[in-house]
């Protein structure tokens, strides 16, 4: 019985070519972007689950209150003596806890070659909690404070085919080190991923002063700590053991001045960083489960617009399926048995769509693969899977095939086989009505990608307050730079190269430091004394062409200027002064207390996220290059940077032959903080052209039902007298109105749910009118196209063909 379903079922495809072509084709897409974003989630939700301890790693954020605003801030950077007072105070309620520097580039040496690697420095237990995989050494590698461990592909960019270990290396030619290990590459699903190598802490503490300085400072925030709790703590006791942490572990002072504050800290676990990176008012406010979310229900509803057209164009062939259902009902064949029929029918359809859908993401995979910054394959030898696929299939047939199966079931054979059998005026409703969400559908992903282009569009014409064209930026970690700073300037600008070149603390679209304590006249006791803090040289403000709007530059002119300090904006309407310019600023925390005078004011320069709010600043003169290790370099707008960093390597390789050239243009690195909305613009695209292609197949397939069923009507028509385009109008003119419903019904939902979208940017875009009227014109353009080749095409048969079979 059931190999006789099969048999009818791959006759009828063999018979209705265009129909099968159309299901199979739309199904497959559908289900390939089902697929697709299936594994884009699999891969999202599997985040940093390499680690064997995944559940129990944390790592600790602090916590604090405006008293002034009111605004709770949350962040990872903390205090050295953190670190120190977990370890001594609260070891019993954790298993590991880690003190690190943040993830940075360095450069490591073997022997005449150089390396620019990101790595980060560590205490040694880094190895046992994150469970790497060591291919060569143990987990007690990282404890000789001289040692690094690299990644596999490290260690072979470097040492080939040699044995890495036990071979001597430098970090930025002031680190001796010793390769004790070599780890397996991290996935590229890990936030460690782009971790090209650990190295101690301890080497990080004894190699740098000032964070000597730091170890009972609790003034400096700069540091990472990463925890696991022990096998019978959870995250939820550990925190409620951190509550009053400050005012337990902090000098009495301190904690007394901070209370104002409410500082805390508390574990943010491993689970929730990637998925809930976001935060608002100190808590977490979501992040990319959003998209999680999102391409989950796009997923859905493309798979479903693919469904919808095998429902339509099975239900639209009806009235030739008639006689077929009533012949069998006439000869005992029951209602179940003509359900299993068309079941089996969809069932069928749905498995060469499913084998298509596999073959079209195999191609598209590599391609999709670059577009979501991902590495993801399809598990063949995973039996989870083939399970998943097989429900995924049943699910796709049942969901395609129920309501054919048991609306075609349902007619009488004395009304069919008497030839008085009517579909009725209302018969083609549900077929208008799955149209509708077809379009609705389509109309909502258009809108979200134009809205997704706009935002990022918005922020890039943004004023960023300097002049990004022709910068490069080369960071001075080596220690032969110091010293030679001004002759590596000069002979930039002899290369006829260079328009000039200044340093800074750090680099221009990032913000390194942060500094607290500080007063001035009329400060409100209350109110929060954080600012971001950069240290720059005499021409730094020249070389990025910002702009003065009170005050003066930096000027070699005036001595004093070592005690002068020029703010941004933000900071002087924060500060609440109206004429701020030979105002004195003081911090009584810098040693015996410094201070310093306005003698500039700013515009804002957007050195963070473009999207958020400009930080309050303060600009500090570096005249002896103490504090700064960025060098800003301005090619000469007349000059292309292919000739122009040729010759300026050369200088640094003639004056520092010690140091690797390794740079970076502002452009670029202002333009890497766009990518993630980038790249969700680009999945917004592709998704959505997907879902107009398979309306689009469907809508094709239904015009052409239509047109054959009102063959002879035509004909009659134009004996009558009528024209190719009164014709050409009365077949589209449906469709037309169907979607013009479909841009009615999907103007609002897009419209609130992309105005959520930007609610979370607080730099953003608003959504204009014009968005929904071009995209309902787009979409109906599009809707002609389709349906005027069959509409066209039955306008021009002859009425003599069409009329000649009454």
């Amino acid at each position: 019985m059931l190999l006789s379903y099969f048999k009818i079922a791959f006759r009828n495809l063999v018979k209705n070519k265009v129909y099968s072509f159309i299901n199979i084709g739309g199904l497959a897409v559908g289900m390939s972007v089902a697929i697709l974003i299936g594994l884009w989630i699999y891969d999202e939700l599997s985040y940093d689950k390499y680690h064997k301890n995944y559940e129990s790693i944390a790592q600790i954020r602090s916590i604090g209150t405006d008293p002034n605003t009111g605004i709770t801030r949350s962040g990872t950077a903390l205090q050295f003596p953190i670190g120190t007072s977990l370890k001594n105070n609260y070891k019993h309620y954790f298993k590991n806890i880690l003190l690190a520097f943040w993830v940075g580039d360095y450069t490591l040496s073997s022997v005449n070659e150089k390396y620019p690697k990101k790595g980060e420095f560590i205490d040694g237990e880094v190895i046992d909690m994150l469970s790497l995989k060591m291919l060569k050494g143990s987990a007690a590698s990282l404890q000789d404070p001289h040692s690094i461990i690299l990644s596999k592909s490290t260690a072979d960019a470097i040492f080939g085919s040699v044995d890495p270990l036990n071979k001597n290396l430098k970090i930025d030619n002031r680190m001796d080190v010793v390769v004790r290990g070599v780890y397996e590459d991290l996935p590229k699903n890990n936030r460690f991923n782009e971790v090209q190598f650990f190295s101690p802490w301890a080497l990080w503490v004894s190699s740098n002063d000032w964070v000597k300085s730091c170890e009972n400072e609790w003034e400096n925030s700069s540091f990472n700590v990463y925890v696991q709790t022990q096998p019978n703590i959870s995250v939820e006791q550990a925190n409620i053991a951190l509550k009053d942490f400050y005012d337990k572990n902090a000098p009495k002072q301190i904690a007394e001045e901070w209370r104002k504050y409410n500082p805390g800290i508390f574990l943010y676990p491993m689970k929730q960083w990637h998925l809930y990176s976001e935060f608002k008012d100190g808590k977490v406010a979501g992040g990319r489960i959003t998209f999680v979310w999102l391409f989950g229900i796009v997923g859905i509803f493309v798979l479903l617009l693919a469904c919808i057209n095998f429902m339509n164009l099975s239900t639209a062939r009806s009235e030739k399926r008639a006689k077929e259902v009533g012949i069998r009902k006439a000869i005992g064949s029951i209602r179940v048995q003509l359900v299993q029929q068309f079941l089996s029918e969809s069932f069928l359809v749905v498995l060469f769509a499913f084998a298509l859908a596999v073959g079209l993401v195999l191609l598209s995979l590599p391609w999709f693969n670059n577009l979501a910054d991902k590495d993801m394959s399809i598990p063949f030898t995973n039996p989870v899977f083939w399970a998943i696929s097989i429900a995924f299939i049943l699910f796709t047939a049942g969901l395609a095939g129920v309501y054919p199966a048991f609306y075609l079931s349902s007619f009488q054979p004395v009304k069919v086989l008497k030839g008085t059998f009517k579909l009725g005026r209302f018969a083609s409703l549900p077929r208008k009505v799955l149209v509708v969400v077809q379009f609705t559908v389509s109309v909502v992903l258009i809108v979200g990608t134009i809205v997704v282009y706009q935002q990022i569009k918005h922020a890039r014409n943004r004023p960023v307050g300097y002049n990004r064209e022709g910068l490069i930026k080369v960071s001075l970690n080596d220690p032969n730079y110091q010293g030679k700073q001004d002759v590596i300037k000069t002979q930039l600008i002899n290369t006829g190269m260079v328009k000039n070149m200044a340093l800074s603390s750090s680099p221009m679209t990032e913000i390194w430091s942060n500094a607290g304590g500080y007063n001035w006249k009329g400060k409100d006791p209350e109110l929060a004394s954080d600012f971001a803090v950069i240290n720059v040289t005499h021409d730094f403000g020249k070389l990025v062409d910002w702009k003065i709007i009170a005050g003066r530059d930096f000027s070699r002119a005036y001595a004093t200027d070592s005690n002068a300090i020029i703010i941004n904006e933000t900071a002087a309407k924060y500060m609440g002064l109206k004429n701020p310019i030979g105002e004195f600023i003081t911090n009584p925390d810098e040693g015996a207390g410094e201070t310093w005078q306005i003698i500039g004011v700013v515009k804002d320069l957007v050195m963070q996220s473009p999207y958020d709010p400009v930080k309050r600043s303060f600009y500090f003169l570096d005249p002896k290059y103490v504090d700064v290790s960025q060098m800003i370099i301005k090619i000469k707008p007349t000059v292309s940077a292919s000739e122009a960093l040729p010759k300026i390597e050369a200088v640094f390789k003639e004056i520092v032959p010690s140091a690797l050239f390794d740079y970076r243009f502002v452009d670029q690195e202002y333009g890497n903080k766009f990518s993630q909305e980038e790249r969700i613009g680009k999945l917004a695209s592709f998704f959505a052209l997907l879902a107009i292609l398979i309306s689009c197949l469907g809508l094709f397939g239904l015009a052409s039902f239509v047109a054959e069923q009102r063959t002879k009507e035509i004909g009659i028509r134009k004996v009558l007298g009528a024209s190719i385009g009164s014709l050409w109008g009365m077949l589209s003119k449906d469709f037309v109105v169907l979607v013009v419903i479909s841009s009615v019904v999907a103007a609002p939902i897009a419209y609130y749910f992309m105005n959520q979208w930007l609610e979370k940017y607080k730099y953003h875009t608003e959504i204009s009118w014009w968005i929904f009227v071009l995209t309902g014109m787009g979409a109906l353009g599009i809707t002609l196209l389709t349906v005027s080749y069959q509409a066209i095409k039955a306008a021009l048969m002859n009425p003599i063909k069409s009329l000649k079979t009454e």
